[in-house]
């Protein structure tokens, strides 16, 4: 049977297309998602600098449940504590601290875009660390004492100096002046990593700005030594402190701590766009199968009449079914990876995802690709399948003619799940979830809603069509009557051609608004902290005290502050609103430079070891001023303060405010990276910005800006994300858009003797291209509506659970803009196809294969 099928393909190769698109974009989605999903699992971050340690210590970047935003540090005394392990022939610590050559007054390294910070941004380190790579001199010497440097040869020759010149370099937001002692060689003549900087040892650990400490020791382990055994031993040597001991490409992470965050980033995205994408892709991937399946009932009753058994039948439709989902699903593959890889760029370059991280790809995306693909297809051709051979040959004769009842028990109890879980999710949204969890139940409610909504569509087809057919017949007499008519007669048939356009619209509608609520929440989060004019901003590792001294002095300054931003933890007491991701800390060193309203306290307490609470958190807290909390910084390390004020904002901040200094203490560089400038009432700002830019002429890598450049600082995280959202959204939608057109053209397709028929008892090609004009008309105007409830589901929830309100205030165009766009395809997709299937003579069209 199967054979045979093959053989009479082509009199079927409409439906063969259609289900064959619809599974390779569908298994190319899939794909794509799961690529990301496998490189976030594994995280893998070779390493660089530190690539001659086959073991390499730091501190952890895990507190509890929480993850660490800051470089943690060992303390120096651990060097020889791990130098003293059996089995260790060498323990060399390592400090980084930000380091910048400048050549004619501007930085020879690139600092980075957009304001995310480059991953190839130079560094200092000690000498002794240059083992670690290891670098080789090729010329010159090993830096003797303070005012020596050694660069790595790429830097050199982008810097134009060679042993002895003198150099300028830019570290902590000062411009030191150096003697280039030496030039380095990675073994081997490598060029990988970040551009080093050497100092002497002794140096180095002054100009990192953290005495005692070290960011990282590797460890050289005796020749022959189990290094399985030598970690256990390090980990016993250091005790109960938050240590780990990495090796093979977790290595990389000790270089790049901030690489540990794209694993939850890539896991969380993929996960919630992954799972949008297979069950939209296995319900479109079905919905089409299903309809091309159906439109054979006559050829299924004529081949039951002359003797064929339902079980061949049924294995003739598995079969072909098989056949096309494990070609297109397989083929889809190789575009899905190209696509996958594509994305993961794309997190890169918006500074979502750590460069330093290795994309790995694997075999595990394509088999769940191709699975689920032939799951989807599979049941769609096993349910139509059963429906058909338990069908007689006469009832199914006039099948095509007619429809039966379209409600069946297994259709009623899908759509009841569908439709529950989606409330479900939307409850959860509202009541449950916080922060970026809560796009993870809000999205999936959207598309749950309205695959259950495309279940019953055959039932809302026929009331909606009762409820146009008056208006339509009136503006379009015959061929509307007719339009209404088929439409009456074959519901179960319009509704799979409706189905997609219910997913188009529904996820389209729902995901786009998300991202408008989310933008509109975060914009009030951050409303009414700051209070600035100018801003003063450093790219390559911080603004020293003195330049803030100066800034203060310039004519027309009102105020001017340090500005640090983090993130941190409360630990006590028991904060019962604190989520993993923590709270945000802002340093400041002016009360002058905030806009809030200070419930009680005063901000000019807020110096040395203090805080100033949002009144929500500190009533959560029970704490009020006076009292102390004990916090977690970025770095791990505690901080006790005490409360010297409470605040609120006219948007919904839950940042914690700190003096600058002590919250920069806690960051990886060590420096405020921004300066706010308040102008005086009455200055002049033209002139205000002038004296600030000459004032800095001569600080490379400081930009003076606008206020808009803190705003923008602020959100730039949460604005990448949209720009990630949009694209893997627009990928799905895209898919959804396909299969619209896909399903569209193979069910008009198939309606060429139908359009011959009609021709032959007078009517004109006109009137047929006008009928099924107003029939797409319907289709989409009842898969809009369809689609648009289910977007609710999505949309108010989420608007309750971020903004604290039912209906957003969110702009209509986009909600236009996609019914228009929902128009336009489905009228094209099926214009198309009728003035195709028209051409030929009615005679022609009317003894064609049904």
């Amino acid at each position: 049977m199967l054979s045979l099928a093959l053989r009479t393909l082509r009199f079927r190769m409409g439906g063969f297309v259609a289900a064959f698109i619809a599974m390779f974009f569908g298994s190319a989605v899939i794909m794509a998602c799961g690529g990301l999903m496998v490189t976030g699992v594994r995280n893998a971050v070779p390493p660089q600098r530190l690539a001659a340690a086959p073991l390499v210590v730091t501190g952890s970047q895990q507190y509890g449940s929480f993850r660490l935003a800051e470089r943690v540090r060992l303390d120096e005394a651990d060097v020889d504590a791990i130098a003293s392990v059996p089995g260790v022939a060498k323990a060399v610590p390592d400090v980084s601290f930000p380091a910048t050559v400048v050549r004619d007054g501007r930085p020879v390294t690139e600092p980075g875009d957009n304001g995310i910070k480059s991953e190839r941004r130079s560094f200092g380190h000690g000498w002794q660390s240059a083992q670690l790579t290891p670098y080789r001199l090729t010329s010159g010497s090993r830096p003797a004492g303070a005012g020596q440097v050694v660069l790595d040869a790429a830097l050199a020759r982008k810097a134009g100096v060679s042993v002895g010149d003198r150099l300028e370099v830019v570290v902590g937001g000062r411009p030191q002046q150096f003697q280039l002692s030496g030039i380095a060689q990675q073994s081997g003549g490598r060029t990988a990593g970040r551009p080093a900087l050497f100092f002497s040892d002794a140096q180095a650990q002054s100009l990192a700005g953290h005495p005692g400490s070290v960011d990282a020791v590797g460890v050289l382990p005796q020749q022959g030594a189990d290094l399985g055994a030598v970690s256990a031993r390090i980990r016993q040597a250091l005790g109960d402190q938050a240590t780990v001991t990495l090796s093979g490409d977790d290595r990389g992470l000790a270089e790049f701590p901030q690489a540990a965050n794209t694993k939850q980033t890539l896991i969380t995205l993929s996960a919630i766009f992954g799972g949008w994408a297979i069950m939209v892709a296995m319900f479109g991937a079905s919905s089409t199968l299903g309809l091309t399946v159906a439109q054979r009932h006559r050829e299924m009753a004529l081949m039951k009449a002359i003797g064929t058994t339902p079980r061949q039948l049924r294995g003739m439709i598995l079969g072909e079914t098989l056949v096309i989902s494990v070609i297109a699903s397989m083929l889809g593959t190789l575009p899905g990876a190209a696509l996958s890889e594509l994305l993961f760029g794309k997190l890169v370059d918006a500074g979502m995802v750590s460069g330093a991280v290795e994309f790995r790809l694997g075999w595990i995306p394509a088999v769940v690709a191709v699975g689920a693909s032939l799951l989807a297809a599979v049941g769609a051709a096993y349910i139509t399948a059963r429906k058909v051979v338990r069908t007689r040959a006469t009832e199914a004769m006039a099948a095509g003619a007619t429809e039966g009842p379209w409600l069946t028990r297994t259709r009623a109890i899908l759509s009841v799940i569908f439709l529950v879980g989606g409330v479900s999710m939307a409850v959860m949204t509202m009541t449950m979830m916080t922060g970026d969890l809560t796009a993870s139940t809000a999205g999936p409610a959207c598309i749950m809603w309205a695959i259950g909504l495309a279940l019953l569509a055959p039932g809302f087809t026929r009331g909606m069509v009762v409820f146009l057919k008056s208006p339509l017949q009136a503006v379009s007499g015959l061929s509307g009557r007719l339009a209404v008519l088929n439409a009456q007669a074959h519901a179960v048939r319009m509704a799979a051609t409706i189905t997609p356009i219910i997913l188009l619209t529904g996820i389209a509608t729902g995901t786009l608004y998300m991202q408008q609520i989310e933008d509109a929440s975060n914009h009030d989060a951050h409303t009414g902290i700051l209070r600035a004019d100018v801003v003063l901003t450093s790219s390559i590792g911080g603004l020293d005290a003195e330049l803030l001294n100066r800034v203060r002095q310039v004519p027309g300054v009102a105020a001017a502050s340090d500005y640090v931003a983090g993130t941190g933890f409360v630990q006590s007491p028991q904060d019962p609103g604190q989520t993993g991701d923590g709270w945000p800390l802002q340093g400041v060193s002016s009360p002058e430079n905030l806009s809030i309203r200070v419930m009680s306290g005063s901000l000019a307490g807020l110096s040395g070891d203090t805080v100033a609470l949002p009144v929500e958190r500190a009533q959560a807290l029970g704490r009020g001023v006076g009292d102390a909390i004990t916090l977690r910084l970025g770095d791990g390390r505690p901080a006790t303060v005490k409360v010297v004020a409470t605040y609120r904002t006219s948007g919904e901040s839950t940042a914690l405010l700190l003096p600058a200094r002590l919250l920069a203490a806690h960051t990886t560089d060590g420096a405020a990276e921004q300066i706010l400038v308040r102008r005086a009432d009455g200055a002049d700002s033209a002139q205000v910005t002038a004296d600030l830019t000459a004032l800095t002429k001569n600080r490379p890598g400081v930009q003076v800006s606008g206020s808009g450049v803190l705003t923008a600082e602020r959100t730039a995280g949460q604005q990448q994300l949209a720009t990630i959202n949009y694209l893997v959204v627009g990928m799905i939608v895209g898919y959804t858009a396909i299969s619209v057109v896909n399903t569209l053209i193979a069910a008009t397709g198939r309606r060429r003797r139908e359009f011959g028929l009609q021709r032959l008892t007078g009517f004109t090609r006109r009137q047929v291209m006008t009928m099924m004009g107003l029939e797409s008309l319907l289709t989409a105007i009842i898969g809009i509506v369809l689609g648009s409830v289910a977007s609710t589901v999505t949309l108010f929830p989420y608007s309750v659970a971020k903004l604290g309100q039912v209906v957003p205030a969110v702009p209509l165009w986009i909600y236009f803009a996609i019914v228009a766009a929902a128009l336009v395809v489905t009228v094209t997709a099926t214009l198309l196809p009728t003035w195709r299937a028209t051409r030929f003579r009615p005679v022609e069209a009317a003894t064609a294969a049904a």
